[in-house]
C-alpha cells in the first residue's frame, strides 16, 4: 500500500505541475500585450510600461516562470488588477461556498440515486426498473443552465418560496445544490444498478445464498460493499470537478463561488485572479482524485496490486 500511495502522489504532483506550467504557458500566448489590455486602449506609453514592470514582464520568461512557480507553491499569485487586493484572498472568500456547494450536492445525489438503483436492480427488466433508467436517461438529457433557469422561474418568480441568488440565506441553497445534483443522480443511480447487477452474478454471491443467508444480509452485506466502489471513484470525480465550480449553476444564481469569481476574472482580463483560480481549480481536483485513488486501492486490493 505504501508504494501505491509513493506513486499516486508523485503523479499528482507532476499532474499539478503540468497544469501550472500549461496556465503559464497561456497566458503568454495571449496576442496582444497583457499589460495594454489591462490599462486599456487610453493609457499612456509609459502607464503601460510600468504595468508591465509591476506584472513582471520585462524579466526573461525563464525569470517568469520561475517567480511564477514559486507563487504557486506559496498561494502567492500577486494582487487583483481590477479589485487591488491578493488575489488568492478573493479565491479564499468564496472557495467554502463552492465546498459547501459541492458537499450538499454529492449528499443529496447520493441520497437519492442509492436506493433509486438498489431498486432498480432488485426488480431488473421490470417497470420500476424502466421507469427508474428512463427517468435517470431524461434528468441527465438536460442541460443544467436550462434546469436551473426553470427552477428559477417556477420556486422564485411564481411561488415566490424561494430566492433566486446570491447566499444570503440557508434556503438560498435549495435551488443551486438541486441544479446541480440532478444529472448527478441520474449517473449515480444508473452506476449502482449496473454495478449491483454485476456483483450478483459472482460466485461469491452465489455461495452466501447457498449458505442460506437472507437476501437483505446478501445485497447489503456482501453485494453493496463491492458494487459501491465504483460508485465512490464516480462521486469523487464529480467532487473535485464542482470544487472546481459549478460554473453555468453559480452564474445562473449569481452564486458567490469559485466557477463565477473565474468567469468574472477572464471577463475582467485580470489574469493574476484567473491563474489564481486556475491554480486552486486543479489543485482541488488532483487533491480529491488523490484521495479517491487511495481509498479505491484500499477497498479493492487488486488495484494495488496490479499497479
Amino acid at each position: 500500500m505504501l508504494g501505491y500511495t509513493i506513486r499516486r502522489v508523485l503523479l499528482a504532483v507532476f499532474v499539478l505541475w503540468g497544469v501550472v506550467t500549461v496556465v503559464f504557458i497561456i497566458v503568454r500566448m495571449v496576442p496582444a500585450d497583457p499589460a495594454l489590455l489591462i490599462a486599456g486602449m487610453d493609457a499612456t506609453p509609459d502607464q503601460v510600461q510600468a504595468l508591465r514592470e509591476q506584472m513582471g514582464l520585462d524579466k526573461p520568461v525563464f525569470v517568469q516562470y520561475l517567480s511564477y512557480i514559486v507563487g504557486a507553491i506559496t498561494g502567492n499569485f500577486g494582487e487583483s488588477y481590477t479589485q487591488h487586493v491578493p488575489a488568492m484572498q478573493l479565491v479564499a472568500q468564496v472557495l467554502p461556498n463552492t465546498a459547501l456547494l459541492a458537499v450538499l450536492a454529492c449528499a443529496l445525489a447520493f441520497a437519492i440515486s442509492f436506493p433509486l438503483g438498489l431498486l432498480a436492480a432488485l426488480r431488473v427488466n421490470r417497470l420500476t426498473d424502466r421507469a427508474v433508467t428512463t427517468m435517470s436517461l431524461f434528468t441527465q438529457s438536460l442541460p443544467g443552465f436550462w434546469v436551473g433557469v426553470v427552477l428559477m422561474l417556477v420556486f422564485s418568480q411564481a411561488l415566490r418560496w424561494l430566492p433566486s441568488a446570491g447566499l444570503n440565506s440557508p434556503d438560498a441553497l435549495i435551488l443551486p445544490v438541486v441544479t446541480v445534483a440532478l444529472p448527478f443522480i441520474a449517473i449515480l443511480t444508473r452506476m449502482t444498478r449496473s454495478g449491483l447487477l454485476e456483483v450478483v452474478g459472482e460466485g461469491y454471491i452465489t455461495t452466501a445464498r447457498a449458505k442460506g443467508l437472507s437476501e437483505r444480509v446478501v445485497i447489503f452485506t456482501h453485494a453493496t460493499r463491492n458494487a459501491m466502489i465504483p460508485v465512490i471513484t464516480v462521486v469523487g470525480l464529480e467532487f473535485g470537478t464542482l470544487l472546481g465550480g459549478a460554473v453555468i449553476t453559480e452564474t445562473v444564481f449569481s452564486f458567490p463561488g469559485v466557477g463565477r469569481l473565474m468567469v468574472t476574472s477572464i471577463l475582467a482580463r485580470d489574469y493574476n485572479l484567473v491563474q489564481a483560480c486556475v491554480v486552486i481549480i486543479a489543485a482541488a481536483f488532483v487533491i480529491v482524485n488523490l484521495i479517491v485513488d487511495l481509498l479505491y486501492g484500499y477497498l479493492d486490493p487488486r488495484v494495488r496490486l496490479a499497479k
